[in-house]
């Protein structure tokens, strides 16, 4: 889940790290009364979910409360990389003498929470790494014992903060922004940049907080603000089925019960020659109703020239998904080839369901794989 930079800052606020002062408004009326309560020259960046916010005119300087109001009236409604602009943040535009970066991220690698923190901040991280990866200064928190005190000050150190106050000051907001991490179960929460102002202090502009879906039952807060707009409808339809659902480059659409059985059915359909169209996994004791969602999912990708269902019925019950299949069959008419490889629990009664089905069955995964990558490319026998 994505936050949008209004809904970041106020997150890592929460946390006492200092932000800029500023609120987020829907009409130009609301960005002009906002300006006039921060009583200083604000910024007016569009909150869309897309990088060049600046380039495409979705970032301007304000003077004045009448200009922040022509700002938010030019901006809003705009539309940046495919998305419509419905909220602006306004916030106070501060002067600052050097752009610094810090972040957290999950490292697989390590199994820890990696801070990392650069020197050169203001601009893509990914950017840095690959010009000058030696800026970049890389920390793993202990997954039991976090952040410690004497790390978040080396990184500070590792940056070039040699004032005491400076020091200080970041390890507080590293510290702070690790807590951060853990507690509202982040894969990444980064400040780019975390500016040095004219007076010596640090302090937010801009921030970014990715939250893992898997956690989201544990933040009812944040389920609450979830903004959907840049999801493509498949994947809000499957979110809602409790389905996971990824779409992939191919044109084989593939579903499948089990994440390490659809990893596999991917696998074997490479082995033949072939393109998965998306990772979709219904899951264990899935019933009609899931198989229906998901099978209209796949059907909606217009690039799927054809369908394999992998399905091993353990708990899932192989006549519960041939239900499933009818059903989406008979709302969605599609001449796509599907080819139906079911087995386990009820099979006799799922297939029977199926006989006078236009699927096409097989009886293992590698027929399976192999009749979908032919139908695919329009070779198999009729």
């Amino acid at each position: 889940m994505k936050l949008h930079e209004y809904q970041a800052r106020e997150l890592l606020a929460q946390y006492g790290i200092p932000v800029t002062g500023g609120g987020v408004a829907t009409t130009p009326e609301e960005a002009r009364r906002i300006s006039e309560a921060i009583g200083a020259k604000v910024v007016v960046k569009a909150q869309v979910f897309v990088g060049g916010r600046g380039k495409a005119g979705g970032v301007k300087l304000a003077e004045a409360p009448a200009e922040a109001e022509q700002a938010a009236r030019q901006i809003l409604g705009m539309n940046i990389k495919g998305l419509t602009v419905e909220k602006v943040l306004v916030a106070e535009a501060v002067a600052y003498q050097k752009e610094i970066y810090l972040g957290a991220v999950l490292d697989r690698d390590t199994q820890s929470i990696v801070m990392i923190a650069s020197a050169e901040g203001g601009v893509e991280i990914e950017e840095v790494a690959a010009t000058n990866p030696k800026a970049i200064v890389k920390i793993p928190a202990d997954p039991r014992l976090g952040l410690l005190d004497y790390q978040a000050r080396e990184l500070a150190f590792a940056i070039g903060l040699t004032d005491g106050k400076q020091a200080r000051q970041f390890a507080q907001i590293a510290s702070a922004l690790h807590r951060a991490f853990v507690e509202k179960d982040a894969s990444l929460v980064e400040i780019n940049p975390l500016v040095i102002r004219d007076d010596g202090s640090l302090q937010a502009l801009d921030s970014k907080v990715l939250i893992d879906d898997s956690a989201l039952f544990r933040h009812p807060e944040l389920v609450a603000i979830r903004d959907t707009s840049d999801e493509p409808e498949a994947e809000q339809k499957a979110r809602e089925a409790d389905i996971t659902y990824i779409k992939l480059d191919g044109n084989i659409g593939c579903m499948v019960n089990g994440a390490g059985l659809a990893m596999a059915t991917m696998d074997v359909v490479k082995l033949y020659g072939g393109e998965p169209a998306n990772f979709l996994d219904i899951g264990g004791g899935a019933g009609k109703e899931k198989v229906r969602v998901a099978l209209q999912i796949i059907l909606s990708d217009p690039n799927v020239k054809a369908i394999l269902l992998n399905i091993f019925g353990g708990i899932t019950r192989v006549d519960e998904v041939a239900r499933g299949v009818i059903s989406a069959l008979e709302e969605v008419r599609t001449n796509i080839p599907i080819i139906a490889r079911l087995v386990g629990t009820n099979q006799e009664a799922g297939l029977a369901l199926l006989e006078n089905s236009p699927l096409i069955s097989a009886t293992t995964l590698a027929e399976g794989a192999q009749k979908a990558v032919a139908a695919s490319q329009g070779t198999l026998p009729a």
